[in-house]
C-alpha cells in the first residue's frame, strides 16, 4: 500500500540548482526525499535501493540530454510497477508519453515545468500519483488525443464529453470537474456515463474505467 502523506520520493533531474530546489522543497513540506540524482541510471538504481512512493523525473538527462528519462521511467514502470512516476519537463514526448500510459496509467503523471505556478498543485498531481491516480497536464493531454484522434469511439462523442475526458485525464474528480466547467455533479455524472458507454467501457471488477476511458483515445 503507498504511502500518500508524507510521501518517500526519489528526484531525477540533471539540473543541479533545479534539482536541489525541489528536494528542499519537498523536505521543507514534510517529505523524505530518499535520493536526489541526476541521470537515469542512477535513478533506477534509487529506486531499486529506496522502494520509494514515488519518483520525478526529468525527460532530458545524461549522456545525450534526449530521451534518457524517459526510457528510465518505462524501465522503471516494468520493474518497480509499486513505486508513482511523475514526469516533470519543458516538453511533450507523445510517443513515450502513450507507451508510459499503456496496460495502465495507475501512478503516471506527465507534468510541464513551465505551466506548474502553484506549489500546492505540483504536491496535490504529486500525492495523486504516489497513491496510483494520475495527473496530466491540459497540453499533454491535448497533444496525446490528438495523436489518438482516429481512436475507437471518438467520433462519438460530445464537444462536452471530449471536455470531460480531458479533465478525467487530468486526475479531475467528478467534483472538480463539476467546478471547473460550472456544471453541477450530476451532469457530470451523466456525461462521464455517457462516455464509457461509447467506448465500450462496462463496469468490470480491477478496472479503472476513467483511465482506460483516456488510453482508448491513444489507440491509433
Amino acid at each position: 500500500m503507498r504511502a500518500v502523506d508524507p510521501m518517500r520520493v526519489v528526484v531525477a533531474e540533471d539540473a543541479a540548482v533545479f534539482r536541489e530546489g525541489l528536494a528542499r522543497l519537498l523536505e521543507d513540506r514534510g517529505h523524505r526525499v530518499c535520493a536526489a540524482v541526476a541521470d537515469g541510471e542512477a535513478l533506477l538504481a534509487a529506486v531499486a535501493a529506496h522502494r520509494p512512493d514515488v519518483a520525478v523525473v526529468d525527460i532530458r538527462m545524461p549522456p545525450t540530454h534526449t530521451d534518457e528519462g524517459l526510457r528510465a521511467a518505462l524501465r522503471l514502470r516494468a520493474d518497480h510497477p509499486g513505486t508513482g512516476v511523475l514526469v516533470f519537463s519543458q516538453y511533450v514526448e507523445t510517443r513515450y508519453a502513450a507507451r508510459l500510459l499503456q496496460g495502465t496509467a495507475a501512478g503516471v503523471g506527465y507534468l510541464l515545468k513551465d505551466r506548474v505556478a502553484d506549489v500546492a498543485e505540483f504536491l496535490d498531481a504529486l500525492r495523486r500519483v504516489a497513491a496510483g491516480g494520475t495527473a496530466l497536464d491540459p497540453e499533454v493531454v491535448g497533444q496525446l488525443l490528438g495523436a489518438g484522434r482516429h481512436a475507437k469511439g471518438l467520433a462519438g462523442l460530445t464537444a462536452r464529453e471530449r471536455e470531460v475526458l480531458a479533465l478525467m485525464a487530468e486526475g479531475r474528480s467528478n467534483a472538480g470537474i463539476a467546478e471547473l466547467l460550472v456544471i453541477s455533479g450530476g451532469v457530470v455524472e451523466k456525461h462521464v456515463a455517457s462516455i464509457f458507454a461509447k467506448l465500450g467501457l462496462p463496469p468490470a471488477e480491477g478496472d479503472n474505467r476513467r483511465v482506460l476511458a483516456v488510453l482508448r483515445y491513444l489507440e491509433a
